[in-house]
């Protein structure tokens, strides 16, 4: 395959993605080698069909229709296709998981996922980073509901002693709300004691 004819194929590939889409270069693994596949990742950014966002990651550029502004990928989705190109589950834990639930307005500047894949670290601007810890604890990629996950590890961030009436409230409305009798029942056993006792109450 030539340069050209490499380039052409990436290019098509990226003229029928959606705006917005991230784009890596296992994206590409059809459309040559290594190497062309580098040098057609640079002419689709000089030609402004891509923009990049960290080494190995990029995205078509997607511009807010009532503004014209370029907006940014959301950090979740350029995770989940980290861990999608690794085979890999992941659950945002930490401040980011806070932020998540709504208990926190703050984004980290750095973010951490914990990962029952490999360890690694996207950095991204200015001091920000996209961290991804291995945890051999496969009890948290037990729960069958994403809400439940992400709401035990948010109690475990903020802590038994420190954990407000109004934090549990809110956590308890959303799984009332977005969590299946069922998928409680069966994601409470694997929660740390004291969360169980307080989300059972």
């Amino acid at each position: 395959m030539s340069a050209n004819s490499s380039y052409k194929a990436m290019y098509d590939i990226v003229e029928q993605a959606k705006d917005g889409t991230i784009i890596i270069p296992d994206d590409f693994i059809t459309c040559g080698t290594p190497d062309a596949v580098r040098s057609g990742l640079s002419r689709l950014c000089r030609n402004g069909k891509l923009h990049r966002f960290a080494k190995g990651i990029y995205y078509i550029p997607l511009y807010d229709k009532w503004d014209g502004t370029l907006r940014e990928p959301s950090l979740d989705a350029i995770a989940l296709k980290i861990a999608q190109r690794d085979n890999a589950r992941i659950i945002p834990t930490g401040a980011y998981a806070l932020n998540k639930l709504g208990l926190s307005t703050q984004v980290p500047a750095n973010i951490v996922y914990i990962t029952d894949g490999s360890a690694r670290q996207v950095k991204f601007g200015e001091g920000k980073n996209i961290t991804f810890r291995h945890s051999n604890d496969l009890g948290n990629f037990a729960y069958h509901s994403k809400l439940m996950q992400l709401a035990v590890l948010a109690m475990r961030e903020i802590g038994e002693k420190e954990i407000t009436e109004a934090q549990v409230t809110k956590i308890k409305n959303m799984i009332t709300e977005h969590v299946s009798e069922q998928d409680f029942k069966h994601d409470i056993v694997l929660a740390p004691t004291w969360v169980k006792t307080i989300l059972q109450r």
